[in-house]
């Protein structure tokens, strides 16, 4: 069977296209012909993803489009012949970016707009959680299921030398992490806040470490940055990376005390499966799909009460207890999101017949 996949941008640590290439992988590996094609691809992934341009693109006995933003795969998709699968990543809520930036709320908006346009013209609607499939089937997709994201964990376990980033990371102070995008969905002010409380109440001696762009919306990380200088924070407790190379990453990991998602908006959040594999212990504010994709493991938490919050984060920076029950329930969790459930779902649609995804 020809198996292709479709997503609009291939970049490398991106979710999307990782969790593609993945996939695509697999199904190779289950004697299946199998391409990925996107309309950019960066320089280093040029030979291992394929241009849309390619007319095999079209040639699909099963094409799988990953939807995340509007772009021209929309209205090819909807007129191919051979089955079509749409795994949606969700779209972050345009009303998120009102206060900072226009055009971002336009393209949010319009990636809403753009895909229900697609209702009724697909053969099956997967979420790559269960809350992004509660809303297609909200939006009027039939039938709906869950795929997955495949997430290769490896590159934040494995054991990478980087001297002089260890010796910044391993002194007296305990460091908390988040990765990803500066966003106003991600709730960077809620970090700060946090941190606020917890300079206030439990301890001083602390660093908040902040992995990935800060560019996207400037407007949205100047504000972070006001905030902070309205409680008269020390700049040197907080580090803005920008992106950093994958060996780098598993450092952080490993140097972190607890992983913290204060997001609002999450349709999968793939650093928490991460933080899982690089035995940190999770906080986690309880929104979107980070419920889904916890299961039950980390320390969920709600409403947001920020004194609470601080003395959550320092019983799992500082009980060993606490934090070895954590990491035990986060390992289990882990477990269901490994390469054999994704052959299984693989298979599972595979053996469905177009048209009759259901």
């Amino acid at each position: 069977m020809i198996i292709n996949q479709w997503v609009p941008a291939a970049h490398r640590g991106d979710a999307i296209g990782d969790s593609a290439r993945r996939v695509r992988d697999l199904a190779r590996a289950m004697g299946h012909d199998s391409e990925l094609y996107a309309l950019t691809i960066d320089d280093e992934l040029e030979g291992d993803v394929r241009p849309f341009s390619d007319g095999r693109a079209r040639r699909g006995d099963l094409t799988i489009f990953h939807y995340a933003l509007p772009s021209p795969m929309t209205a090819a998709f909807a007129s191919l012949e051979g089955g079509r699968v749409l795994q949606y990543h969700n779209v972050t809520p345009a009303a998120f970016f009102a206060p900072y930036d226009p055009a971002l709320f336009r393209l949010a908006s319009l990636g809403r707009q753009e895909l229900l346009t697609l209702v009724g013209r697909v053969d099956l609607a997967l979420g790559d959680s269960e809350y992004n499939r509660g809303e297609l089937e909200s939006l009027g997709f039939a039938p709906t299921g869950v795929f997955p994201i495949a997430v290769d964990t490896s590159r934040v376990t494995g054991r990478v030398e980087r001297p002089a980033l260890d010796t910044l990371l391993d002194d007296e102070l305990v460091n908390f992490l988040f990765v990803g995008r500066i966003a106003p969905n991600k709730k960077i002010e809620d970090h700060i806040q946090l941190a606020e409380q917890y300079k206030r109440n439990v301890d001083a001696y602390y660093r908040f470490i902040f992995i990935g762009r800060y560019d996207v919306v400037p407007g949205y990380y100047s504000t972070i940055r006001a905030l902070m200088s309205e409680y008269r924070l020390l700049n040197d407790r907080f580090i803005f990376t920008g992106p950093v190379p994958e060996e780098e990453l598993a450092v952080y990991y490993r140097h972190a005390a607890v992983y913290i998602s204060m997001s609002e908006h999450e349709g999968f959040c793939v650093p928490l499966l991460e933080a899982m594999a690089a035995d940190v212990p999770i906080m986690a504010y309880a929104a979107g799909a980070v419920p889904d994709t916890l299961g039950g493991a980390g320390v969920q938490f709600a409403p947001k009460d920020f004194e609470y919050a601080a003395e959550l984060l320092a019983s799992l920076a500082f009980d060993d207890g606490l934090r070895g029950r954590v990491i035990a329930g986060q390992r289990r969790r882990l477990a269901d999101f490994g390469d054999a459930r994704i052959v299984r779902e693989l298979e599972a649609l595979i053996a469905r017949p177009p048209g009759r995804l259901q």
